[in-house]
């Protein structure tokens, strides 16, 4: 049994690892072009790695996938902090070690993962981002409470509109408003084919699903793209009519979709921006900034080319 034939055996037996680390998620946005790193103990996995490699020597990360990592098995409950940070480093050095076949490399981590000394010590490189978390999304009067004035207003004005959430909406509809968001920007929208085949699966595995705001005479204004597990949901990806922008149906589509998502889970992840606006409008929902680190290491000039290659070729 080859190493990823055991890590797509630990996805079925293990809840815990992040939807965009499991084996159909990678198989999805990754094609075949993935590989994981595994520590064994006793006969059994207690950490996995997954490297999405587009070309030869060159570890990045894929569309539409927030952060990758090292997942780690969950310690008993009587193992000591020190024991466990411990572990976590050594598992993390041997991993290093692998990965020294690879010229350049580049992970956004989990916010999970707090420790990147492993990486630090082989010399990597480590850049903080972030992301905007929601928690307990089941107390909706408290996150309506902790709601900016200036986006509830948007939601109340959306109302007014008689604007009307749908789930479910037509794929067409969803890419046609996401298109026209990237035009606005002056940009071309990328990886449609993964962005429509990541909507297929996660439908058929009821794992995400598409939300639209349609007005009276059936113009869609804004739409959302979300995923989930257990663990969390996530906007993966999004969009607004620019000549209905002023409407407030995106606070409302989003307002509407996390109420939905709650059915699932009980935390809501935005997926972050470090965009001005589009951070801005994430924090208004009152969602919690939340730092996670992109580590890497090696020419990233030459591994931004790679990507522009491997994109141009898969788009």
């Amino acid at each position: 049994m080859t190493d990823k034939d055991k890590y797509r055996s630990l996805c079925r037996t293990e809840a815990n690892i992040p939807i965009f680390s499991r084996d159909w998620w990678l198989d999805a946005v990754c094609r075949a072009k993935w590989d994981v790193l595994l520590w064994e103990e006793k006969g059994r996995i207690r950490a996995a790695m997954p490297l999405y490699i587009p070309l030869p020597g060159i570890v990045s990360m894929p569309p539409y996938t927030q952060t990758m990592g090292i997942w780690f098995a969950e310690e008993s409950g009587d193992t000591k902090y020190t024991t466990a940070l411990g572990r976590r480093q050594q598992i993390g050095q041997v991993f290093v070690e692998e990965l020294r076949q690879y010229a350049a490399f580049l992970q956004n981590f989990h916010y999970g993962i707090t420790d990147w000394l492993p990486f630090y010590w082989a010399g990597y490189r480590q850049t903080t981002r972030y992301t905007y978390v929601l928690h307990d999304i089941r107390q909706t009067e408290r996150l309506r409470e902790n709601m900016s004035i200036h986006l509830r207003r948007k939601i109340t004005k959306a109302t007014k509109h008689r604007l009307v959430v749908k789930r479910g909406i037509p794929t067409e509809d969803f890419l046609r408003v996401h298109t026209l968001t990237f035009e606005r920007q002056g940009r071309k929208p990328q990886h449609t084919n993964h962005l429509k085949h990541l909507i297929h699966l996660c439908r058929e595995r009821t794992q995400g699903d598409l939300w639209g705001g349609y007005d009276e005479a059936g113009r869609l204004h804004a739409a959302a793209f979300i995923v989930w597990q257990e663990s969390s949901a996530y906007y993966l990806a999004g969009g607004a009519d620019p000549a209905l922008r002023d409407s407030g149906a995106q606070a409302l589509v989003l307002w509407e979709a996390i109420q939905a998502v709650s059915a699932y889970t009980n935390r809501f992840d935005f997926e972050g921006s470090m965009l001005p606006g589009v951070e801005r409008f994430f924090r208004e929902f009152g969602a919690v900034q939340t730092p996670y680190f992109a580590i890497s290491r090696g020419n990233i000039g030459l591994l931004y080319r790679a990507w522009l290659k491997i994109y141009k070729t898969l788009t």
